[in-house]
C-alpha cells in the first residue's frame, strides 16, 4: 500500500505510516451504494482515496434530505463516532465509485492518545469539520436559499475553503440543492435568475461565474 496516498497522514513519519498500514485495508463502493448499514462505524474509522461519499439526514415524512458532508480524497469519517463511541444518527451514501481505507476504530483511537505526530494531523482537520458544521447551521438560519447558493458557489473557486473547493463538479442540481438546504426546482430558479442578470453564464453542471465580486456585493459580504 502506498502511503502517500491517504492525504491526511501525507506528512507523518515513516514508522507512523508504517503502523497505520499495519491494520489498514482498502474498501470499494460502488456508485449509488448505501453505506455502513451494519454498524460499521461503531468498528471502524475511514479515510477516502478516491472518489465522493456523502452524509445526510433525511426526514422520513417528507423526504427532505440534508447533506452533511461530501467526503472526499483526504476526508476522514466518522470522526464523531471515533471520539464518543456513540452511534450517530446520519446516512451515507456513495455518490460515485469510491474507494476508503478502513482501520479498527480502537487502532485510531490508540494513535489519538499515544501518538501526538498524528493528533498534529488528525485534530487540525476535525476542527475544519466543526467549522464546516457551524457554518451550515448558521447559514441555514441567517441566510435565504439564494443567498446560500451564491456562498456555496463562491466557496466551489475558493481553494483555502477545505470542504466546499471544487465540490461542485459533476453535481446535479437536485444534490446541489441537498447542500443548501433545498430541492432542485428552487435551486433552478435561483440559477436562471442569476444568468439573466449576467453574474453567471453557461449550460454545464457548474455554471461559470462571471463576476465573484458581483456575487460578494449581492449577498452583502464586503
Amino acid at each position: 500500500m502506498k502511503q502517500t496516498t491517504i492525504k491526511p497522514f501525507e506528512i507523518l513519519d515513516e514508522g507512523v505510516l508504517q503502523e497505520i498500514n499495519q491494520f489498514t485495508k482498502r474498501v470499494h463502493f460502488k456508485k449509488g451504494e448505501m453505506l455502513f448499514a451494519n454498524g460499521e462505524l461503531s468498528r471502524y474509522f475511514y479515510v477516502v482515496q478516491t472518489g465522493k461519499i456523502k452524509t445526510y439526514q433525511l426526514n422520513l415524512d417528507n423526504a427532505k434530505e440534508q447533506t452533511i458532508f461530501v467526503f472526499r480524497a483526504g476526508d476522514m469519517f466518522d470522526t464523531i463516532t471515533l471520539l464518543d463511541g456513540e452511534p450517530h444518527d446520519v446516512m451515507y451514501e456513495a455518490m460515485e465509485d469510491s474507494v476508503a481505507f478502513e482501520m479498527p476504530i480502537e487502532n485510531v483511537r490508540y494513535l489519538i492518545e499515544h501518538n501526538p505526530e498524528f493528533n498534529r494531523k488528525f485534530f487540525p482537520y476535525l476542527a475544519k469539520q466543526m467549522r464546516h458544521m457551524e457554518e451550515l447551521v448558521s447559514d441555514i438560519s441567517l441566510y435565504s436559499t439564494e443567498e446560500r447558493l451564491i456562498k456555496l458557489l463562491l466557496q466551489n473557486l475558493d481553494p483555502t475553503n477545505r470542504m466546499r473547493y471544487n465540490l461542485l463538479h459533476g453535481l446535479s442540481n437536485s444534490e446541489i440543492a441537498k447542500l443548501i438546504g433545498t430541492v432542485r426546482h428552487v435551486v433552478e430558479r435561483h440559477l436562471k435568475k442569476l444568468k439573466k442578470e449576467g453574474l453567471l453564464e453557461g449550460k454545464s453542471k457548474t455554471p461559470q461565474m462571471n463576476s465573484a465580486k458581483a456575487l460578494l456585493e449581492k449577498i452583502k459580504l464586503f
